[in-house]
Order: C-alpha cells, then structure tokens, then sequence
C-alpha cells in the first residue's frame, strides 16, 4: 500500500509544469534569498567552498558550486568516487547481469538499453553513489580512461533518494540518465549518471575522450546518482567500502585484481 501511494503521488506532483516552475525560481535572482536556509537545512560545511557566499547569483549557482582543490584530494589507488555521497548499494552483479538497490532488482539491460552491451559485465561489480541535497554535486572521473561510449536514455526521472529507491518504480533504470563507458588498465568500465525528480540536468565539463583520474567531468542541477559498473574479475572493492557509508570525491573505492 505505501509503495502504491508514494508512486501515486510522485506522478501527480512530477511533471513539466511543476519541473519548469522549480527549475525557473532556482536560476533566478530571488532564489538566492534562500541559499541561507539552505545551508542551515543541509549542515552545509562553508569551509571547503571555492568562492566567497555572496558571490553566488541563485541558489542553482550555489547547488553547483565548486570547492577548494585542497579539500578533496585524489587517492593513488586506480579507482576512486567520483562523486561526495553516500553507497547505497554495492557487490556482485545477481544472476549474471542484474543488480540490487534497496530490495529491487534492476536489469543493467534495462538501464543501458542494450542486451550485448550488458552481456560484457556479466558476473562484474557495482556500486551506487547518492548525492543529497546538501551534497558537492560536481562529477568527477573514478579512473584514468578513454570515452568509448556516450550517450542518454530516458526523459522523465523520479526521486533517486532513499524512499525513491525503497518505493519507486525502478527509478535507476528508468530516469533520465547519462552512461559512458571507458577503457581502463584494468578492462571497461561504466559510469551511470542519474537524473533526480523535477530537473533532468546533467552537464559536461569534459567533452574530450580522454579522462583522468579526479578530474572534474560534469555535475548534475539537482540531487542524483552516479552508478560504478565493473567486468567480472578486474576490480576488487574495498573491504570498508560498505553500504551507508558515507565516502568524499577521490577517495579510494576498489583495486584491480
């Protein structure tokens, strides 16, 4: 029954006009009223922020902002978060190529929209990053790789939050979303960037092919997740790298085999 309202009330409050009216009022001048509530709300931590608060025209200008280069530095193993965020989900790909975040199962099918493309990560790993609203929400590359794929799927997205992924209707494989694939020293590698409810925005930053490890790559408008795929025997994930736990953007995730 909860599942059932929750969804109910997701799509009667999830639409364009209510997107555009949201999206609207955060670009806006009077939206940057707000940013103090907003960091009061969130516990935002001033400290590591790149540019002074007053500097900030809006409250999206605020939501993307950058941080100091210091305060995240890049771990020397090869495979670090791309993201400041919370794992929600990790370990083994189920039954060959399926997944599963809070109870759901998903069909990495389903999410790239590809069955051969799937069939080379049958048996890998994965792991799910979520970005709250009070988190960094720039985007930055796990690996040092070359872009071999890049492309979007989906148009409309639902809440990727805890409650969106417990209730929801598979809203990982199903929202709006970005998927690049890379060629790594350890095999390929997927980075599945998801859109969130109201503002389907992810921006790039890095339209190269080449991407280096903990260099910014794009950010999302709103809060999202980023998804980690890997091939069967390539990686190994950190033994304190667990669900619930919160991890930095460039600290350590996984080691090649």
């Amino acid at each position: 029954m909860k599942k059932k309202v929750y969804q109910k009330a997701i799509e009667l409050t999830n639409g364009p006009v209510t997107s555009g009216v949201l999206r609207r009022f955060a670009q806006s001048a009077k939206s940057r009223w707000v940013i103090p509530g907003y960091i009061k709300t969130y516990n935002i931590t001033l400290d590591d922020i790149d540019s002074p608060l007053d500097s900030f025209s809006s409250l999206h200008d605020f939501f993307i902002r950058k941080l100091k280069a210091a305060s995240r530095p890049t771990a020397s193993a090869p495979i670090v978060s791309p993201v400041d965020g919370t794992i929600e989900a990790l370990g083994d790909l189920h039954e060959g190529i399926e997944f599963l975040v809070k109870n759901q199962q998903y069909s990495l099918a389903a999410l790239l929209g590809s069955d051969q493309m799937a069939e080379q990560y049958q048996n890998g790993k994965y792991a799910v990053f979520y970005l709250s609203p009070a988190d960094y929400h720039r985007i930055h590359s796990p690996v040092n790789g070359t872009v071999l794929k890049q492309y979007l799927a989906g148009k409309k997205s639902y809440p990727v939050n805890r409650y969106g992924l417990l209730y929801g209707k598979t809203p990982l494989s199903g929202n709006y979303r970005m998927v690049t694939e890379l060629e790594t020293d350890f095999g390929r590698l997927l980075v599945v960037k998801v859109g969130a409810m109201f503002i389907n925005s992810i921006e790039l930053t890095n339209r190269g092919k080449e991407w280096k490890k903990g260099e910014e790559v794009g950010y999302f408008s709103f809060g999202s997740t980023v998804v980690l795929f890997f091939q069967e025997n390539q990686v190994e994930l950190l033994d304190d790298i667990a669900a619930g736990r919160q991890v930095k953007m460039g600290e350590a995730v996984a080691n090649m085999i």
